[in-house]
């Protein structure tokens, strides 16, 4: 057993070179060693030149040092045959699969002034990648991961110098790169699907306007009615307010920024809350069976819907969350500058968007598979008269599937600019939630007569029946 392990054993082993140094508190010049993939780390001349990659530590390192010698060990590790420093969900490629990992005596050091720097040479770089000078971070996420605080990186014709405050294992990050070029035709798909969304917001409000005057006496149908109007204002703003954003937010006033940001988060809370009170609307009339006998509902459903959004953007600015935040690529380069939460307010946004988001869709996902399963019950027994085509259900289905905002979804999969094809498909998504839920109404409310308006409406009064009845 232990020979036929060596051969593996010797395999992963020749993916690891050390080398181990005393060096001298009294050192008069920055320590230099070389390192490759294949011969691993050494000791550098001065006037050596070589295609190798370069670690110059600063003296400043040993002279702060208690002891008069310490033992330095600086290993190149091939993390493929390894099998080590793999983190989660890692878009990025390490350089030729080799991390340097540099310590010295027994101690942590960090908060360098005069940093170390790690050159690691390559040749010319492929096109849509952009380098990125990184660390291990062991208290990233549940297993690790790479981290770049305390770097800056200079790009060269012939290598990369990463420049760090602090020593540990460290490695050049091959991210695939979101270009210029590319950034503005979201910008443009972005704007265009913004007067597309808010064109289409108007003309749904305008068609529920014109159903419940027509069926002003169904008191349901009209509070379903007032609900849709309620989300489609809140998706006419937020389009808005992101026109406005991307549009004044270059040059303006630093008290005219935060009016601007605070103005965008509170459309987007606005936006989920309404998405959240459709799923809890749904789940009333579907699961509890309870109807909309509560006095002044809608009202009521106003009252949090445009309310609550109020008190969490009030809070976020009392501590001063709002204020410019610049959108840039991998490789720095502005994008846009927006008026929205700040880069050191990062947690408002976590917790106020992606955590209320996050709950809010599972909680609608649930609303919306329910819902599905008891329509489809009831078509199957008959309950639902008509003959409703296959292409119309999918709409109904579609349209549904948006009300209750599930192309959001695709907001946790854009963790970064370089999800490019996802940057899309959520831009562009997003921009036909206002069509999809416009077809939805139509195709479920029009042309539709006092005994026949809708099939969800139907479904409603029939499992109220069947309730009623039971009971």
């Amino acid at each position: 057993l232990l020979q036929s392990a060596e051969p593996a054993l010797r395999s992963r082993l020749a993916g690891l070179k050390v080398l181990l140094l005393n060096v001298s508190r009294a050192v008069t010049r920055d320590v230099l060693i070389t390192f490759s993939p294949t011969e691993g780390p050494r000791m550098l001349n001065i006037t050596e030149k070589g295609k190798a990659g370069k670690i110059q530590l600063p003296r400043e390192i040993f002279r702060s040092l208690s002891s008069q010698t310490v033992r330095m060990v600086v290993t190149v590790l091939n993390i493929q045959r390894l099998g080590m420093f793999e983190e989660v969900n890692q878009t990025g490629q390490v350089l030729d699969d080799t991390v340097v990992g540099i310590t010295v005596g027994e101690t942590s050091i960090s908060g360098l002034q005069d940093p170390v720097q790690l050159t690691f040479a390559h040749g010319q770089l492929p096109h849509g990648v952009t380098p990125q000078c990184v660390f291990w971070d062991p208290s990233k996420g549940m297993a690790g991961g790479w981290n770049s605080s305390g770097c800056v990186m200079q790009l060269g014709d012939k290598g990369t110098v990463c420049s760090c405050d602090h020593l540990t294992f460290f490695t050049l990050l091959l991210n695939p790169s979101l270009d210029r070029s590319t950034a503005q035709a979201l910008m443009a798909v972005a704007t265009a699907g913004c007067g597309v969304a808010m064109a289409f917001s108007i003309f749904t409000i305008a068609f529920c306007i014109f159903l419940r005057c027509r069926f002003r006496s169904e008191e349901t149908l009209c509070i379903n009615l007032g609900l849709h109007m309620n989300l489609m204002g809140s998706l006419f703003l937020l389009n808005l307010a992101f026109l406005l954003n991307s549009g004044l937010s270059s040059g303006t006033q630093p008290g005219t920024c935060k009016v601007l940001g605070g103005l965008t988060h509170y459309c987007l809370l606005c936006c989920f809350t309404w998405m959240a009170l459709e799923g809890c609307h749904l789940y009333l009339l579907f699961v509890k069976v309870l109807g909309t006998y509560i006095h002044h509902y809608l009202v009521k459903l106003c009252l949090v819907g445009w309310g609550f959004p109020t008190l969490v953007v009030g809070v976020a600015g009392v501590i001063g969350s709002y204020g410019e935040y610049s959108v840039q690529t991998m490789d720095h380069q502005l994008i846009a500058r927006l008026c929205w939460i700040t880069s050191k307010y990062l947690l408002v946004h976590y917790i106020t968007n992606c955590g209320y988001f996050g709950l809010i869709i599972l909680f609608n996902m649930a609303v919306f598979g329910v819902v599905t399963q008891k329509s489809c019950c009831l078509q199957g027994t008959g309950a639902v008269q008509g003959d409703r085509k296959a292409w119309k259900v999918a709409l109904v289905v579609v349209g549904l599937f948006c009300l209750l905002g599930a192309t959001w979804v695709l907001a946790f999969l854009t963790h970064d600019t370089s999800s490019v094809p996802m940057l899309y498909l959520f831009t562009i998504l997003n921009s036909l939630q206002g069509i999809f839920i416009f077809i939805w109404l139509v195709i479920l409310y029009y042309p539709k007569t006092k005994e026949t308006t809708g099939s969800l409406s139907h479904i409603i009064r029939h499992d109220k029946t069947i309730t009623v009845s039971q009971d």
